[in-house]
């Protein structure tokens, strides 16, 4: 049962619809440039046409990655990444449930406080995090994260005036309902160009849920900033934008605003696909590509090995994605919402566990570990904030 905080108070208008996807228990990737199968088109987002697409400006097959330093480290479970607008970056903690702001510059670490009611265990505990749209007026924090009873939405106001440690207002729940389990949780929060609230949900391990549309689990959900089903969803009344999902753990748009999200498969594939409102991924009838016309192919999939793609940003013509079990980064370049050519990874190896990709603005990305989530090794050190530039 879907439960609001308020009624609807105002009613915003939606300029652009556009979002998607999975869960291999944090598993996936390979270091070729064939590593993740070639492209596949997954749908056409709302204005685009094959017309339009193809006067698109393509990039090359072949990018690059550079890092450029080392933001901070030393973090414990970082899930969830928000740059403010001075430049500096919250970050949430998954296993303690606190935010904590970097300074951009030298990587100091404030701990703003941590939010209330959240029940960490398993891929369970704070995950995403966004900033308000209006947040230069309201100075609200959204965050995702699993309670007692479910996964639920909430936001807060960060006041910076106050002592560190007490700078978050008490949680007011915006959504809630969403089904809670060890694994496959979802999490991932964006805003869109809409100004639209997107969160990527998972099934919790119940894979009747997926294809069951009166459900919360395996969904990516188009909300207003008060929590309701926004205006202009494919399912009238309900804050379902598209279904058919194992585990939807990253949310992107491309310049076009059009939505790109990540999904963990199960023991096949991983998958990178293009939103279509009310489209139907397949799982758990279908992982990776399938025959059935009635389901939205993804773009682009890999062996779980490879990639359990977390954290997806878009910069310079192409979808980055961050790959837990698959240690790298991937490169997927775009053609319209096709691939354009094979996806392309890097740093195999070199930081672990990748969480989160973030986009900094032009050809600069922060990217999150994740070695202290309980999959990591040692080996691999703590976790940290890299700031790189990609092309």
């Amino acid at each position: 049962m879907i439960v609001h905080r308020r009624a609807v108070t105002a009613v915003l208008a939606a300029t652009t619809l556009l979002l998607t996807a999975g869960c291999s228990s944090d598993g996936s990737g390979d270091d070729t440039p064939g590593g993740g199968t070639g492209p596949a088109s997954s749908g056409t987002a709302p204005g685009s046409s094959p017309t339009r697409q193809a006067a698109e400006a393509t990039p090359p097959a072949k990018g690059s990655v550079k890092v450029l330093r080392t933001v901070t480290e030393g973090l414990k479970t970082p899930w969830g990444l928000a740059p403010l607008p001075d430049g500096d970056l919250l970050v949430s903690s998954r296993d303690d449930g606190t935010i904590t702001r970097i300074d951009g510059r030298s990587g100091k670490k404030t701990e703003l406080g941590e939010v209330s009611g959240v029940s960490a265990a398993g891929e369970g505990g704070l995950l995403g995090i966004a900033l308000s749209p209006d947040y230069a007026s309201d100075h609200m924090v959204y965050a995702y994260f699993t309670s007692d009873s479910d996964n639920r939405v909430v936001r807060m106001v960060y006041d910076e005036r106050k002592t560190p440690g007490e700078q978050l207002g008490a949680p007011d729940t915006v959504f809630k309902g969403i089904p809670k389990g060890f694994i496959h949780n979802g999490g991932r929060i964006a805003f869109g160009p809409d100004k639209m609230l997107y969160a990527g949900t998972g099934e919790s391990g119940d894979t009747g849920l997926s294809q069951d549309r009166k459900s919360l689990g395996g969904k990516i959900l188009r909300l207003t900033p008060e929590g309701d089903p926004a205006p202009g969803n494919p399912f009238p009344g309900s804050p379902v934008y598209s279904y058919g999902h194992r585990n939807v753990q990253g949310l992107a748009w491309d310049a076009k605003q059009r939505l790109f999200a990540s999904e963990f498969g199960q023991d096949t594939w991983d998958e990178l696909n293009s939103i279509k409102p009310g489209g139907d991924y397949g799982w758990p009838d279908a992982e990776g590509r399938s025959d059935d016309k009635k389901f939205q192919n993804p773009i682009a999939q890999w062996h779980t090995d490879d990639a359990s793609p977390s954290g997806v940003a878009y910069a310079e013509g192409s979808v980055w994605m961050a790959g837990l079990k698959g240690k790298r980064l991937w490169r997927i370049p775009l053609n319209g919402t096709e691939a354009s050519a094979d996806p392309q990874s890097f740093l195999k190896g070199e930081y672990g566990r990748l969480r989160t990709v973030v986009s900094a603005g032009g050809d600069k990305l922060w990217l999150v570990t994740s070695n202290t989530d309980g999959r990591g090794s040692p080996k691999d050190g703590d976790d940290r904030i890299l700031e790189i530039q990609v092309s």
